[in-house]
């Protein structure tokens, strides 16, 4: 492969995506992305190997120039989160970019969609996945359409949903769906047949199902994970009467996957997903691939280690696109309300930089655990996305990280870290966290903003209104302690 291949991937803010891009580079492809929000790439280590380009599959916005002159392009868009017209929302980005790609002169498409069953009732989210791979099909442009079921890496929803479930419950009550037969994939050997799939001759034009090399049966997958984890085998008791949707609840309660998310990933469970060939290993001539429990190995090793590239949680939860931002010059939406708190510490400002940036995850959120857990169960039982999504990395946060139910949308090392929230809101909301120095003395500033959406959003933002001085004048004060503390051991660790 040299560089003249040139490559599209739509889709390199998710947890596939993501970890697709380094994969062709180290593979030799020239490599543009495709994203509604470029700033989310700004951290990534491989940001300075490719060309970012702002657009949108459903608006069809950018596609045109995004597309000219790229071999092969890879379609990696998925509305995982749902919402009411998800459906017809996948398809007609999947429409649009197939479209585009004709115009273009793109010589391949791929996409990586789901196993589904040759008979029985599809799932919404399995019929759209479904339908998006039949429009790159039916489209002119030669597309390569991989079907994968549960995908076996450290972050996936896949792994974190049977990881979780696994270490958390010693006994557990189960659905019918875990008796279903599954065929899992390491990531590992995903990103490497999608890499090699744009090798792929001319003139296929087809599915391919991927599988690795073993079928087991969810409950099947619990144990083995049980074993290689060094954890007693569980009890499994199965039930009749857990449906998918109580199913999805009942993750959502034991693991950090949300049940607007694990709907889709019992849905696909609830028939085999076993592959029906494996063909795409004639093309590629690749017969080995990965067994479950070095997948498994290899996945906690690297949640072990902390290198946990990206994860499930890396796609943004849908909000709505033309929300301001509150460091616009003049607000666009009208009222804007805040809570400001500073405090002077004593301790160097990266002392306390090192405590803003470790918030969340295993650190909380310096303040009353209570409050922040019971706001997250409360998002979690109005459809949100809960409060544990954790963090990417225990020290290190960059734009675009999921952060419990906030996402980071800014970060000035040493100086300031700005958070959007995630969770259900009647407006958008922001807290941000800095730390300067004022007079030759440090000095932390926080600022928590909301803008109100209609009457709602001004009422709820009176009813918390008597909780902030608990909730964020704590976490001041509990930050800049923090940061003393950290100071006064630095210096005895010194002296």
């Amino acid at each position: 492969m040299t560089p003249s291949h040139r490559t599209l991937v739509t889709g390199a803010t998710g947890y596939i995506g993501g970890r697709l891009v380094p994969e062709l580079l180290e593979a030799g492809h020239a490599v543009r992305c495709l994203v509604r929000t470029p700033g989310k790439l700004r951290d990534v280590d491989w940001r300075s190997g490719v060309e970012v380009l702002r657009g949108d599959v459903v608006s069809g916005d950018g596609l045109e120039g995004a597309l000219e002159g790229i071999d092969t392009a890879y379609y990696l868009v998925h509305s995982m989160g749902g919402g009411r017209d998800f459906g017809s929302a996948d398809a007609e980005g999947a429409r649009n970019f197939a479209r585009a790609a004709e115009r273009a002169g793109v010589r391949r498409l791929v996409y990586l969609g789901g196993l589904v069953p040759e008979e029985g009732d599809l799932s919404a989210h399995m019929a759209s996945r479904t339908e998006v791979g039949d429009v790159f099909l039916e489209s002119p442009v030669p597309a390569a359409v991989l079907r994968a079921a549960v995908i076996i890496g450290s972050g996936s929803a896949s792994f974190e949903m049977l990881r979780h479930l696994t270490e958390r419950l010693p006994v557990m009550t189960t659905p019918r769906w875990v008796r279903s037969r599954v065929q899992p994939i390491a990531v590992r050997d995903v990103l490497r047949l999608l890499v090699e799939s744009a090798e792929l001759p001319e003139g296929v034009d087809r599915t391919f199902d991927i599988g690795g090399p073993e079928v087991l049966t969810y409950a099947g997958m619990i144990q083995r994970f049980a074993g290689v984890a060094g954890i007693a085998a569980r009890v499994i008791i199965p039930v009749p009467v857990l449906s998918p949707g109580l199913s999805s609840l009942w993750v959502g309660l034991i693991t950090p996957v949300p049940p607007v998310i694990a709907r889709p990933l019992v849905d696909s469970l609830r028939h085999d997903a076993v592959a029906g060939e494996d063909d795409l290993s004639e093309y590629l001539d690749d017969h080995h691939r990965i067994g479950f429990d070095e997948a498994v190995r290899l996945a906690l090793r690297r949640v072990d280690e902390s290198r946990v590239d990206t994860r499930w949680s890396s796609a943004a939860w849908p909000s709505a696109p033309s929300d301001p931002l509150p460091t616009d010059p003049d607000w666009a939406g009208g009222s804007l309300y805040t809570d400001v708190r500073a405090r002077y510490v004593d301790a160097g400002t990266g002392d306390v930089w090192r405590v803003i940036e470790g918030i969340g995850g295993e650190n909380g959120w310096y303040s009353w655990p209570l409050a922040w857990a019971a706001r997250g169960w409360i998002d979690l039982a109005v459809g949100g996305v809960g409060p544990r999504r954790g963090r990417r990395d225990p020290s290190r946060l960059r734009v675009g990280d999921p952060l419990d139910f906030w996402r980071v949308e800014e970060v000035v090392p040493g100086s300031l870290l700005r958070l959007r929230a995630e969770m259900r809101l009647p407006g958008p909301a922001w807290l941000e966290m800095g730390v300067g120095r004022v007079e030759g003395r440090t000095v932390y500033h926080q600022r928590a903003l909301f803008h109100p959406r209609g009457l709602l959003g001004h009422l709820y933002w009176k009813a918390v209104t008597p909780f902030h001085g608990i909730v964020f004048g704590s976490m001041a004060a509990n930050i800049a302690a923090r940061a003393e503390a950290v100071a006064r051991t630095e210096k005895a660790g010194t002296g």
